[in-house]
């Protein structure tokens, strides 16, 4: 016996009998709706003919049945064609061929009614064999099956179509199908707008030194009081500090260099940007002049600077780029670089910058550290500089609070380790004439930022302790001293300079 006789002898078994006598198909297992409606469609036309009445007429007149012992045919209906996307051509009726010994035992122990019962089951084996080959999946082969069954004819294309079709639909129905997805990502997404709105979009704290200041601001600076909404999903500081690289774009800016020298021996680098093509200053001698200071270790190709300058361009300025010793790619002719509280280089600077444009408007812009030195700076010129005014972004106001945020664990690992190999990096390049004074191995060990200042930044500004050099750094010792109008901006949930480190 063949595997497949053995399959379709296992499908249509006398347990079916029942369900024909009913007058309907065996039952599949629960959750297949779409292959019962697909494969059991429902039959329409004129009244069938009785079970008994069937089996007479395919039995013949009387002395036909008494003279011809030949088996008795039972009439099978055509199988259901598929469905009308893919048409198929109807199958020839075959008639199951059964024993008149079989067919009498069978007469025998039914009756006519249950006769045509198993007739009828086995009509229905043989259209909607489609329906009983779907346990082909979920029975094992079993030996010893009864022959001599009615057949099932096999439509494995329709059936592999229809299990598809079936599993595609539970898919979608699965979770957000049924509404618990969907009303989840509902619920979170409300949560997530809520806390937005009350914890992260709020106005600025403005501080102003006096009530005509804070006047002023509120008239030609309204972006100081209206709601800071950040980036909706990415609005914490060091997730924004570590995307910043990867996202940012870069204006492009066309640089005249310029090295002054010093009165040490050194030079310095400065990087122009003069904007001749100016329409509301149109004259260089009148046209206002930026001073802008990079971070630490930056230079004028940082993506902040370039955007400055971008900005200051629509409004007609000109600017200038203070890179900081040994930085922008020029030689280092003497043994120093530079640090936060050290403003002679700045003072030198300003002055040559004032001395080409004096009838000009001159202002300056600094960033992170750039924005330390400029208000130490201010702090100790007092009035007595040529800037009209000055902003600062992101500056450390308070140095000790500043390296004790950068040394907390997730802190170090994002943060501290990388600009401790910056400040190496940039020296390292310079090895040579660094040589004669410092103890470069012992340097270029160093792990965090307060290692590296307190074996080279201190020792080559003569601070004793590491402790009197973010003294003196610390730009909140010398606020009070600041004569000119100056508009800080920095936020809370900086790494950098922390919140509570702004006093």
């Amino acid at each position: 016996m063949s595997a497949a006789a053995r399959w379709r002898s296992r499908l249509c078994r006398p347990a079916e009998v029942p369900h024909a006598a009913q007058g309907r198909a065996p039952p599949l297992p629960s959750g297949f709706p779409r292959l019962r409606a697909r494969l059991w469609p429902p039959r329409l036309g004129p009244a069938r003919p009785s079970p008994a009445a069937r089996l007479r007429e395919a039995a013949g007149p009387p002395a036909a049945r008494l003279s011809a012992p030949s088996p008795v045919q039972v009439p099978v209906p055509v199988p259901v064609p598929a469905p009308p996307s893919r048409p198929r051509p109807r199958a020839p009726a075959r008639a199951p061929q059964a024993s008149a010994a079989g067919a009498g035992a069978v007469r025998g122990r039914c009756g006519d009614a249950a006769g045509g019962a198993v007739a009828r089951s086995g009509q229905r084996a043989a259209a909607g064999g489609r329906q009983l080959l779907l346990l082909l999946f979920l029975l094992p082969p079993r030996r010893g099956a009864l022959r001599g069954r009615p057949a099932c004819t096999m439509d494995w294309e329709v059936l592999t179509r229809e299990i598809s079709l079936y599993l595609e639909s539970q898919v979608r129905v699965g979770l957000f199908g049924s509404g618990v997805g969907l009303s989840l990502v509902l619920g979170f997404g409300v949560a997530y707008a809520c806390y937005y709105l009350s914890s992260i979009a709020k106005k600025p704290q403005l501080v102003a030194s006096n009530d005509r200041f804070c006047r002023f601001l509120e008239e030609y600076c309204p972006v100081v009081t209206e709601t800071y909404y950040p980036t909706i999903w990415c609005w914490e500081g060091r997730v924004q500090t570590l995307l910043r690289p990867f996202i940012t774009s870069r204006p492009q800016v066309q640089y005249r260099n310029e090295l002054i020298k010093t009165a040490d021996g050194g030079q310095i680098s400065l990087d122009w940007f003069d904007n001749n093509d100016s329409l509301y200053y149109p004259d260089a001698s009148t046209r206002p002049t930026v001073l802008l200071l990079p971070g630490l270790t930056g230079t004028s190709k940082e993506s902040y600077i370039l955007h400055m300058i971008h900005q200051s361009e629509t409004l007609g300025y000109r600017c200038v780029v203070f890179n900081n010793r040994g930085i922008a790619g020029e030689d280092l002719l003497t043994p120093r670089t530079y640090c936060a509280s050290n403003t002679e280089d700045l003072e030198a600077v300003i002055h040559h910058v004032h001395s080409l444009h004096p009838s000009a408007l001159f202002m300056a812009a600094g960033v992170s550290m750039g924005g330390m030195l400029l208000l130490n700076y201010l702090g100790k010129t007092g009035r007595d500089t040529p800037l009209m005014a000055a902003a600062i972004f992101s500056a450390g106001w308070n140095v000790f609070e500043s390296v004790e945020s950068l040394e907390k664990p997730l802190n170090w690992l994002l943060f501290n380790y990388y600009l401790t190999t910056c400040l190496q990096s940039s020296i390292s390049r310079h090895r040579q004439m660094l040589e004669k004074l410092f103890d470069m191995d012992l340097v270029m060990k160093a792990r965090t930022v307060r290692e590296f200042d307190k074996q080279f930044t201190s020792v080559m500004f003569g601070y004793r302790t590491i402790d009197d050099y973010y003294e003196d750094a610390s730009p909140c010792r010398k606020l009070k001293s600041v004569g000119i109008p100056v508009l800080c901006l920095n936020s809370v949930d900086d790494v950098f300079s922390p919140g509570h480190g702004i006093s």
